[in-house]
């Protein structure tokens, strides 16, 4: 069950970000892999996790809690990216912050409607 607004995302820069970070090779990952460009991804997979997330969970109570989920998941993505893609400390810092950011700023964009 989709809840609609993923689909807003479709050739979004955050969707091509995804798709460059997830598919990179390792050992490239310096060069390519930008904490920009990270936490573009992280947004982008942010918004399917949330959407996977209600689908099986339901919406949440409140924008707030919806908003909290969204930088969850961005930063599990950021995390999960850092391990497997070998960035360092600093990248790694950089690319929560900006993916949070990124997060709250895409759910004052599409969540808000679901909560008004």
């Amino acid at each position: 069950m989709a809840f609609g607004w993923l689909h807003k995302l479709h050739k979004s820069d955050e969707e091509k970000a995804y798709e460059q970070v997830v598919n990179a090779e390792t050992p490239e990952h310096k060069a390519k892999l930008s904490h920009e460009l990270i936490s573009a991804a992280a947004a982008y997979e942010a918004a399917k996790a949330y959407e996977d997330h209600c689908a099986a969970n339901g919406k949440p109570d409140s924008h707030a809690k919806a908003k909290e989920l969204m930088a969850a998941f961005s930063a599990a993505f950021v995390d999960r990216m850092v391990e497997t893609k070998g960035l360092d400390n600093i990248d790694k810092q950089k690319a929560k912050h900006d993916a949070k950011k990124r997060a709250e700023e895409q759910s004052e964009e599409i969540l808000v409607v679901e909560y008004n």
